[in-house]
């Protein structure tokens, strides 16, 4: 009913004690260790005014036991592997099934791309030879609409198909799941980005920052400073890594850029 006529209402700031309704969170992000945060996905989420929330397995934070309530969700890489026997990486598959279920599009960098695959009913597996440092990919072109599928995905790769992104894995998904479609390879990974539904899995990391590299460079585990001694070809010692840092992290950014913003048209409506 409308007031009568010449009657004040009282403003919200005349009733502070008046409960606001919290602002309904967009987008969830499973973070699984410590050294692995959001990077740059979260800077992309903060510029662009919307709301998340980040869940640490390793910091002692649960993972939520349902999807129900969110737009999207982000899934981050982490020195596990995803065949360990670890309930957080189960957990993190069933969060992953239920947004497919609920038409909520999942983004998977390195180890949540693996994960993804595992969700979906691929397989993941050791590597010949890692990948570590700034390393390139190509677009893998199907027939149409594979053809739109990768522009709208993958559209940042430069003219000739081709990017320089930062990895940093010794496992990849060896076999696709079922129905998923192929969008980028590399020399040592034929498989680095594939989409499902409305989903992207990836096994480089687009979330990379300068921050990111120093961490892990600072602990970087025991397989890596071996690789480096062996002199392998896809692993970049921590000089050369720094160096091409400089001129490869501002294209990494674009790209991520076009991904985030292909994920982002696919979020559940607010």
């Amino acid at each position: 009913m409308a007031p009568a006529r010449g009657v004040a209402l009282p403003s919200i700031a005349a009733m502070p004690n008046t409960p606001l309704a919290p602002k309904p969170i967009d987008v969830l992000v499973l973070q699984h260790t410590l050294e692995d945060g959001p990077g740059y996905l979260g800077e992309w989420l903060d510029a662009h005014g919307h709301t998340w929330q980040v869940r640490c397995t390793e910091a002692g934070e649960a993972y939520p036991d349902t999807i129900d309530g969110y737009r999207a969700l982000a899934v981050l890489g982490g020195e596990w592997g995803a065949n360990d026997d670890r309930p957080s990486l189960r957990q993190a598959e069933d969060l992953i099934r239920q947004a497919d279920a609920r038409g909520i599009p999942v983004i998977g960098h390195c180890l949540g791309g693996q994960l993804m695959a595992r969700a979906f009913g691929g397989r993941v597996e050791r590597l010949p030879v890692p990948e570590v440092g700034w390393l390139p990919i190509h677009a893998v072109a199907g027939l149409d609409p594979d053809a739109a599928l990768l522009q709208d995905w993958l559209g940042g790769l430069g003219s000739d198909g081709r990017a320089v992104v930062y990895q940093w894995h010794y496992d990849s998904f060896v076999e696709l799941p079922p129905g998923a479609k192929l969008l980028a390879s590399s020399p040592a990974c034929p498989h680095q980005a594939f989409a499902i539904g409305p989903h992207l899995g990836m096994q480089f990391h687009i979330e990379i920052t300068p921050e990111k590299i120093d961490a892990w460079l600072g602990n970087p585990g025991t397989v890596y400073p071996q690789a480096v001694v062996q002199g392998l070809p896809t692993v970049q010692p921590p000089d050369a890594m720094r160096a091409a840092t400089l001129y490869s992290q501002a294209g990494s950014l674009a790209l991520a850029g076009v991904i985030y913003a292909a994920w982002r048209r696919r979020w559940k409506p607010a």
